[in-house]
């Protein structure tokens, strides 16, 4: 396991803070003691920010990924050469780009010239094209690289895992979309990658309620009863360790999300509000149940502060770890499963 992992990373929009957290976690010469970074960008990007942020990570330009070595931070120009930054504005030639780096990191993982991705933040609107009719990269990556597998959308730090059974999706169209079949595939999926991606022999998943009060019995809804409570039931018949459905806000406000390795939200906000509450400068996005690794920030392309040089980085950085972490363990177990482990490993 001492192979060094070769991360291929998007370079997201360029007038947001991707650059400066992806050149800020770079700074730190001992980041290459644990991997390979490849940037699917722009040299001439990458140039223009280190000097107008003032950070001092150098970099090599290649032509493709085979020509990265170790520790170098390697640019591999994707995107066209009159691409111009201007901080803080949505632009649709800024979401161009972000897909051109999107699709050559595609194909050179599917080549094999990366171990796994990690993206910088997109701005959803201007990305959207006919090339990229997606809600966003969790949906883009299961029809890109899923290989017919169902994706979950995991946000984490450390111990602390929050799932989506919905993810980006209008909140009046939630109700109707979920159905036990979709529960208990997203649990299938959630106790899949909690035991091969994190080592977690029996995991212990929590459950939310859709409707406040966890439904109070039907008074305030009636999916608790009809959907999630016979998902759930049917699942812990099989040996799965799920319980709920809990009420969201007198579990997270109680702490109970402690006592468990992973909690499965209903929908995007009921989820995210609270992680990024308490874990948002190193929260990690995490696209669980595909072949590929692929990881990023919790945050986005954070227009609001781009080009001051106040983005941290720990987030980002943190994806780095969590990526690199997964693709360890993944390979761990599937050396476990076949066999063919050696002490060598």
């Amino acid at each position: 396991m001492s192979k060094k992992i070769k991360i291929g990373i998007t370079h997201g929009d360029i007038n947001g803070v991707g650059y400066e957290v992806i050149l800020k976690s770079f700074s730190n010469p001992q980041m290459f003691d644990l991997c390979i970074p490849i940037l699917y960008g722009s040299p001439k990007v990458a140039a223009y920010q280190r000097k107008t942020l003032d950070i001092s990570t150098t970099f090599s330009i290649i032509n493709n990924a085979g020509e990265a070595e170790e520790r170098k931070f390697s640019v591999l120009n994707c995107v066209d050469d009159d691409i111009l930054v201007e901080f803080s504005r949505p632009d649709r030639k800024a979401g161009k780009s972000a897909l051109m780096a999107l699709e050559k990191a595609v194909e050179d993982y599917k080549a094999g010239l990366i171990d796994v991705i990690v993206t910088g933040p997109i701005n959803k609107n201007t990305i959207h094209s006919d090339d990229f009719n997606f809600p966003g990269h969790t949906e883009f990556f299961e029809e890109k690289l899923g290989e017919g597998k169902k994706s979950l959308m995991i946000l984490m730090n450390g111990d602390f895992r929050m799932a989506l059974t919905t993810t980006h999706m209008p909140l009046k169209e939630v109700p109707n979309s979920i159905t036990k079949e979709l529960i208990q595939e997203k649990l299938t999926v959630f106790e899949e990658t909690l035991k091969n991606d994190f080592g977690i022999l029996k995991p212990r998943i929590a459950v939310f309620s859709l409707n406040p009060h966890a439904g109070d019995d039907g008074l305030l809804g009636s999916e608790e009863q009809e959907v999630i409570i016979p998902a759930l039931k049917e699942k812990a018949d099989e040996g799965m360790l799920c319980y709920g459905p809990y009420a969201a806000d007198g579990f997270m406000g109680s702490g109970n999300f402690t006592h468990f390795d992973g909690v499965l939200a209903m929908y995007h906000d009921q989820g995210l509000a609270p992680f990024k509450a308490l874990s948002m400068s190193e929260g990690v996005n995490f696209t669980a149940g595909l072949p590929v690794v692929r990881t990023s920030p919790a945050h986005g392309t954070a227009y609001d502060i781009a080009g001051k040089g106040d983005a941290n980085e720990d987030s980002f950085r943190q994806a780095i770890y969590a990526a690199i972490d997964i693709y360890r363990n993944r390979s761990m177990n599937e050396k476990l499963v076949s066999g063919s482990i050696d002490n060598e490993d």
